[in-house]
């Protein structure tokens, strides 16, 4: 195998919109990653993989066998797999670490391959306004919050959880499709004031779950989309990063 290539996927969702809906998306996306692991050196799954996830010390959420399955065989195999998390799935915690041997981070981070500089993060909470969502991000991320939340029991936590995923579709409706002007794009924005402090040659985010590939001077901006609707991911061979459709079926 010559595994040289760098993926990039988001916003899969897995647990939405119900059990049927999720598992043919869940087996197109194994279907997806059996096709790219000959030649994957690395992985990066930026965020909202699951609609809903939390873990209590000795309990997570059931389902997602099939992925959870071909994730751990492709780290078996030696891909180096790294997990963020986004505003769907910010409390994954140890337990995808130790079955699973992958990374996760909970924030952007930089990278740089073959002298290329990458921003990457699930994309919610930077950039202008949504103030109200910052706001709530810091209570969901407490540590005391958590814990209290972890004294529910998981029947109703899962409950609660998965009701307000249903309820913040449904206000954010069809928004999402919709392009608005570069200056109007938040993440085109924070990515303007990022590089007036430095520069980074590709901006990978997620969360807006429209594909978009925009050019910034000498950098670009990639948002990846998602897989509920446009089934895209993003392939870093070296020298070119490129916007990608998944046009198989189940």
């Amino acid at each position: 195998m010559n595994n040289n290539k760098v993926y990039f996927a988001s916003d899969f969702h897995l647990g939405a919109p119900n059990f049927n809906e999720s598992l043919q998306r869940e087996k197109l996306i194994c279907k997806w990653l059996d096709t790219i692991k000959h030649d994957a050196k690395e992985i990066y799954l930026v965020g909202d993989i699951f609609d809903f996830w939390y873990e209590y010390k000795y309990t997570a959420p059931k389902h997602f066998i099939r992925f959870l399955g071909k994730i751990a065989e492709l780290s078996d195999l030696g891909i180096k797999i790294t997990f963020f998390s986004g505003n769907h799935d910010l409390w994954m915690n140890n337990y995808l670490i130790t079955e699973l041997n992958i990374t996760i981070h909970h924030n952007p981070i930089e990278l740089n391959y073959e002298g290329k500089t990458f921003f990457i993060g699930h994309g919610d909470g930077l950039g202008p306004g949504d103030k109200g969502y910052k706001f709530l991000k810091k209570i969901f991320t407490s540590k005391i919050c958590q814990w209290l939340y972890s004294r529910l029991h998981p029947n109703l936590a899962f409950y609660i959880a998965q009701k307000s995923s249903k309820s913040s579709r449904a206000s954010t409706g069809t928004g999402d499709e919709k392009f608005l002007t570069n200056e109007d794009e938040w993440l085109y924005v924070f990515c303007k004031e990022m590089l007036r402090k430095k520069h980074y040659d590709f901006f990978i985010f997620g969360h807006r779950h429209l594909p978009l590939n925009i050019a910034l001077n000498n950098s670009k901006y990639i948002n990846l989309g998602d897989w509920i609707k446009y089934y895209t991911y993003a392939v870093f061979d070296g020298k070119e990063l490129e916007l990608k459709e998944f046009k198989s079926v189940v």
